[in-house]
């Protein structure tokens, strides 16, 4: 994606309660989208020709916590940002 695109990020109802409930705001989702790392291997939606992600970085808010998202990506450059949690609580 060339630097000056942009990026349809849309967020679940789920992932902004789940923000809101663990202190996270939308700079430190998009701090983990741009700078953190998939460790794990995506796992399959519901639908057949998409594919889950979990991003795992640090967020500038987050006092040292490490911060997982799930996206959705979709058709370029659209993103779903499906939940967000500490990554080290389950």
């Amino acid at each position: 994606m060339a630097a000056d695109a942009k990026l349809d990020l849309s967020l679940t109802r789920h992932a902004i309660d789940r923000m809101t409930e663990r202190g996270l705001i939308m700079a430190d989702v998009l701090h983990v989208i741009k700078t953190g790392f998939v460790y794990e291997e995506p796992e399959a939606t519901t639908r057949p020709d998409l594919w889950k992600y979990r991003i795992e970085g640090l967020s500038p808010n987050s006092a040292g916590r490490h911060v997982r998202v799930v996206v959705i990506p979709g058709a370029e450059p659209s993103v779903k940002v499906v939940t967000v949690m500490w990554k080290d609580e389950r």
